[in-house]
């Protein structure tokens, strides 16, 4: 049985994050190196961990000490080298927190951070994206990262999104995009999780984005700016992080 498999099964769910970190911490003495480097714990190793989820195998992508993936790695260093995240007094809203980025940025004594989720154990309080509970105009920076495909309602979810961000605020959004389709694919009938995983390849999804994901965000009143940082950052870069450009 796997890692994962055993803390699913034996392991309250509140419990998982802690436990993870705390079974890499142990381990990653087993592939300290200098081949690779994390971003977001700064370690080194020889190679990143295998990442096993939903059926697919990504090599080299999970970071032996912390956990983070390709992306966190990449969302890391957008915001620290782009944003200058260490920079200004900003208060945050971070939607589904990644685990390595709520350690990073809770911290920071110029950040008024607060991260949200409708279940996750990770998150500082419980709350449905499509309903936020907080005024107009609450947030001058906004992380919602691999969400939205997840929302049944992922319209009134932007609208939201947009009303609580202040009108100078900026937003990181991120979500997978197939770059064939023209339009968004979603299926009303698919309620299940089973029925979702035979439509979509994935239990939890309630749809796959195409190329009109930028107009339902303009439609939400965003002014859009589609960033491919990984391509900035060169092969040297990306093949030490553990990144694909």
């Amino acid at each position: 049985m796997s890692l994962k498999s055993l803390l699913k099964n034996i392991v309250p769910t509140n419990l998982q994050p802690a436990l993870l970190r705390a079974y890499l911490k142990t381990t990653s003495i087993l592939y300290k190196g200098t081949k690779h480097e994390c971003s977001c714990c700064n370690g080194k190793f020889r190679k990143f961990l295998t990442f096993d989820g939903y059926g697919t195998k990504r090599e080299n992508a999970r970071c032996p000490k912390c956990g983070s993936l390709e992306r966190h790695r990449l969302l890391w260093l957008f915001m620290k080298n782009e944003l200058h995240i260490y920079d200004k007094k900003i208060s945050v809203l971070h939607i589904a927190p990644e685990p390595g980025i709520q350690q990073l940025l809770q911290p920071l004594s110029n950040i008024d951070y607060l991260s949200a989720d409708i279940a996750s154990p990770l998150a500082m309080v419980k709350m449905d994206i499509t309903d936020i509970q907080y005024p107009d105009n609450s947030f001058d920076a906004i992380i919602c990262a691999h969400v939205l495909n997840h929302v049944n309602d992922d319209k009134k979810a932007m609208n939201e999104l947009y009303r609580v961000l202040k009108p100078e605020g900026w937003s990181i959004i991120q979500t997978p995009v197939d770059y064939n389709r023209e339009k968004t694919f979603e299926d009303s009938n698919a309620k299940t999780t089973a029925e979702r995983k035979k439509v979509f390849g994935q239990e939890d999804l309630a749809r796959l984005y195409g190329k009109d994901f930028l107009d339902r965000l303009k439609a939400a009143n965003f002014n859009v700016k589609v960033v491919h940082y990984a391509k900035t950052l060169g092969p040297e870069i990306s093949e030490r992080m553990g990144m694909k450009e």
